[in-house]
């Protein structure tokens, strides 16, 4: 199969942002924030807390919005954020995350995985990954 060159100039979308809707959207962005080496960068009147890079809005990353709601989990999450050290080997990112207050979280694991999967203090999964950066 051979490829053409494309003749209309193609606009394409990007993740501008993550909505995570939590029972206490404070305690999630500070958590996240420490994970993620990101700050808050808005505070809504509605509860709502926005975090990302510390560059700001616009940059490569999406920012993530902790959106309040009194509405408990309700089972396993059809989207998850996996994550990876940029900084140090798996082993001490997942000890630095399980004293941030991550959690380990079963899904099924057999123990032969590549990655963890953890919880967020509101029980959301995440993964850590092993590092893609080099």
């Amino acid at each position: 199969m051979r490829l053409m060159p494309c003749t209309v100039p193609i606009m394409a979308c990007r993740i501008s942002e993550l909505v995570i809707d939590c029972r206490d959207p404070q305690r999630l962005a500070a958590f996240w924030c420490e994970v993620l080496d990101f700050i808050v960068l808005v505070t809504d009147d509605d509860g709502a807390v926005e975090i990302g890079p510390r560059e700001g809005f616009g940059g490569l990353q999406p920012t993530l919005v902790f959106s309040p709601t009194t509405e408990p989990k309700a089972g396993k999450l059809p989207l998850h954020i996996d994550v990876n050290a940029t900084d140090r080997d798996q082993d001490a990112e997942l000890e630095r995350l399980l004293k941030l207050g991550a959690r380990p979280a079963d899904i099924g694991q057999t123990g032969e995985e590549p990655w963890h999967c953890l919880a967020d203090p509101e029980g959301n999964e995440f993964c850590l990954l092993k590092a893609r950066l080099s």
